[in-house]
């Protein structure tokens, strides 16, 4: 996870109806996100030969005022997968903006160990110009603290996409709490504007302003409700 700060005004035309810029400290940030998908399954049914896969995101953090209190969520400028089918149907059940190109990942073969140094990368190729991003940890992964930012970052548990009729999909993902390593070194390339639009040239250009590895677990994606049939549903 590479996060970069960038000006609220950047990401407001992005920001689903019903929803609020999420920030840490004041600040807005944009992630850039790569991770592995395994043993994957559609409600209960692996798809032959799309379980396991890459994906790398560009998100940003909103929140919304619900009955219970605050939910906090993401919104994905744009998601990469190998595969043409894995990005029709997050587009078909949730709206993503998914896109399908060449893609590669570089990792431990097994769970890392307690004490290591290691690097992790996701490439890929996009109109025949190569992508990656990638990180490099040393030590041990250490639990979340309560109010850090890689709490903030990691612990958002909804959903929130924009659709093209104006009106705003909510689903619910469900993990436990990731423990994470903070990064020695991370890069990040590709073509920005291509992928995410000119407006995030600028703040993706320099050095991220933190990047962490999570280690990751099992997580569950539940089907998305239009928001104000979310809500009809829960009262």
């Amino acid at each position: 996870m590479l996060n970069y700060e960038v000006e609220p005004q950047v990401l407001k035309p992005f920001v689903p109806d019903g929803t609020e810029l999420d920030d840490w400290q004041s600040k807005t940030y944009v992630s850039v996100v790569g991770f592995l998908f395994q043993d994957t399954r559609v409600f209960g049914i692996p798809i032959p030969l799309h379980t396991n896969f890459e994906e790398v995101n560009l998100r940003f953090y909103v929140r919304r005022q619900a009955e219970e209190g605050w939910r906090r969520g993401v919104v994905f400028i744009r998601e990469l997968v190998p595969r043409a089918l894995i990005a029709w149907a997050a587009r078909a059940l949730y709206g993503e903006k998914y896109r399908s190109v060449p893609m590669a990942h570089r990792c431990p073969e097994a769970e890392p160990p307690d004490a290591a140094a290691f690097s992790v990368s996701y490439s890929w190729v996009d109109d025949g110009v190569p992508g990656e991003v990638r990180v490099a940890v040393e030590g041990v992964a250490s639990a979340l603290v309560v109010g850090s930012e890689e709490e903030f970052v990691t612990e958002h548990y909804w959903g929130y996409t924009k659709r093209t009729d104006g009106s705003t999909l909510e689903y619910r993902v469900l993990h436990p709490r990731w423990n994470v390593w903070r990064v020695s070194r991370s890069h990040f390339e590709g073509n920005v504007a291509r992928l995410y639009g000119k407006e995030f040239e600028k703040p993706l250009s320099g050095e991220p302003r933190s990047a962490f590895l999570a280690q990751g677990s099992r997580v569950s994606v539940y089907r998305g409700l239009p928001l104000g049939e979310s809500r009809r549903r829960r009262r």
